[in-house]
């Protein structure tokens, strides 16, 4: 997915949670769900951050993006 589509998909997520028809057992499913996607998000956002700081502490003319993956 893309990290978009995983920000909506946990706005779902937290939408479903609020509402009274799920089940225990779905209300499990779907923390766990959102938790796995926050995870994964939270690593996107701290790979980003670094090729910023790379971008930023480098010389504008020799800048390099490095990926961190």
């Amino acid at each position: 997915m893309s990290f978009e589509k995983d920000v909506s998909r946990i706005e779902e997520i937290a939408q479903k949670l609020n509402g009274s028809d799920t089940t225990l057992e779905e209300s499990l499913a779907l923390f766990e769900e959102g938790m796995l996607l926050t995870k994964a998000l939270e690593k996107t956002l701290t790979e980003a951050k670094r090729k910023v700081e790379v971008i930023l502490s480098e010389d504008t003319e020799t800048a390099e993006i490095t990926s961190f993956e």
